[in-house]
This record gives C-alpha cells, sequence and structure tokens, in this order.
C-alpha cells in the first residue's frame, strides 16, 4: 500500500561558529517516533499517521539540521500494525522500507536546500561533470 501524505511539522537547523577543519561527515537518521490511527475523510478510509524525526548532523560538530512531521500510510492492516507498534515499536519490514525510502527522498531534497543557506555540503552526493580527455575526444 502506498505513502498518502506527508506533512513537515519543524525544521530546525543550526551550525556552529566554530570553522570547521578537515573533513566533514554527513550522517542523516529517520527515526519513527510513533504510529497511530487517523482517519482519511477524502478516501472514506483509516490510514495509519506515523510521527517521525529525521536528524542529519555534520561532523565533527559543525552543524545540526532536523526535519520533524508526520506521514500518512495506508493499508489495510492497521490492527495488526498497531498491535506491533504497541508491543515492540517495530514496524512490519514492508512497511517500514517503503516510508524510510520515502522520508529519505523527501527529506534529503529539504536539507540539501537548508545545507546550502548554511554553507555546508549537501547531504547527498551530487553528480559532478567531468571534461572528456584530450586523447578521447581527439578524433584523427
Amino acid at each position: 500500500m502506498p505513502v498518502i501524505g506527508l506533512v513537515f511539522s519543524s525544521i530546525e537547523a543550526k551550525r556552529s561558529k566554530a570553522p570547521a577543519g578537515g573533513e566533514i561527515k554527513v550522517n542523516s537518521t529517520p527515526k519513527i517516533n510513533s504510529v497511530k490511527e487517523a482517519s482519511v475523510p477524502s478516501l472514506k478510509k483509516k490510514a495509519l499517521s506515523l510521527e517521525f524525526e529525521f536528524v542529519t548532523k555534520y561532523n565533527p560538530d559543525v552543524a545540526e539540521i532536523k526535519i520533524s512531521g508526520d506521514i500518512m500510510y495506508l493499508t489495510d492492516k492497521n490492527t495488526q500494525i498497531l498491535s506491533q507498534w504497541k508491543k515492540d515499536k517495530k514496524l512490519p519490514e514492508e512497511l517500514s522500507v517503503e516510508v524510510l525510502n520515502h522520508l529519505f527522498r523527501r527529506c534529503l531534497m529539504k536539507i540539501a536546500y537548508i545545507a546550502e543557506d548554511l554553507q555546508l555540503p549537501p547531504p547527498i552526493a551530487m553528480p559532478r561533470v567531468k571534461p572528456k580527455s584530450e586523447e578521447a575526444s581527439y578524433i584523427g
């Protein structure tokens, strides 16, 4: 079943004043904090609302960007998923993989824009265009 919505409720970004020396390591971590059932009036169904926190840290202690919000997931297994969450704070693998991939896509794009404003490297590797070598481009 699909992710049907995502809402950001807060975005926090902090950069230290200390200049960064050497290599900066970037680490992004998503976390699901709670799962509850929510009505979706437009679909006349109930979905799962997963409260999340997505944190990107720039080490050593250069910066931190945190996004919080809710992601809506439509499934026919609300009762089983809620029961498993209440029991051991885990989600079924299929749901977890889909939700986490969606969070990485959406949050890393948002964080990349914020990182640029804070003069930080992007949290994801950007493609680079390289010039052709002179040998490879010579036609003779």
